[in-house]
């Protein structure tokens, strides 16, 4: 999403939040006139003209991004989590006005979205529903349905639908028996008081 926001959207946003001309004009001439282009297999492809996105590896490319989303949740029910380009909606559902409620959420992502001239990756977006008696009702984003997960990577760590992170826990011990083994294959002595740390 960060490599998605429109220059004259993010600058009309910047303005509406009180910030002065001179700043965004600032911000408007580090941003304008940028180009790109791409390197394949040294063939270089035509310059183009960069009109969307923050430069990676700024210092202000995520406190614009972050201004630009700061309107995100605004109209939601459900608990809005987002951390830099990652969205999450959560609330229980136990009826089927839950139900309603969640999916009107999502449609109002979709509303954000469109105004802002922003998308979700639909094909990244997936419905985990976390106890035995959930209803597993099917959700859309924009008309597509979403894929159900029982486990994702959430900010680096593996989580089920049980919310246990057993699979987590197995990768951790399958990493470091990785390392142990490299460093055991490393030491010429295999008493065993030489691998105590």
């Amino acid at each position: 999403m960060c490599g998605d926001i429109p220059h004259k959207r993010l600058l009309s946003k910047l303005r509406s939040i009180g910030l002065s001309e001179v700043v965004c004009t600032w911000i408007e001439n580090w941003l304008q006139d940028r180009v790109q282009r791409v390197v394949f297999n040294g063939t270089f492809s035509t310059w183009s003209k960069v009109l969307s996105g923050v430069p990676q590896g700024s210092v202000l490319g995520p406190l614009l991004f972050n201004l630009f989303i700061n309107d995100l949740g605004e109209g939601i029910m459900s608990n809005v989590s987002v951390f830099a380009d990652d969205t999450k909606l959560c609330r229980p559902v136990n009826s089927i006005q839950d139900v309603t409620s969640l999916q009107q959420d999502l449609d109002q992502l979709a509303i954000w979205a469109a105004k802002w001239q922003m998308r979700f990756n639909v094909d990244k977006c997936k419905v985990m529903h976390l106890g035995c008696k959930n209803m597993q009702a099917p959700y859309n984003l924009n008309g597509t349905a979403l894929g159900k997960s029982i486990m994702e990577k959430d900010l680096g760590v593996l989580v089920d639908n049980k919310l246990g992170c057993s699979k987590q826990c197995q990768a951790a011990a399958a990493r470091a028996n990785k390392v142990l083994s490299c460093i055991k294959r490393g030491i010429d002595s295999r008493e065993e008081g030489d691998f105590l740390l």
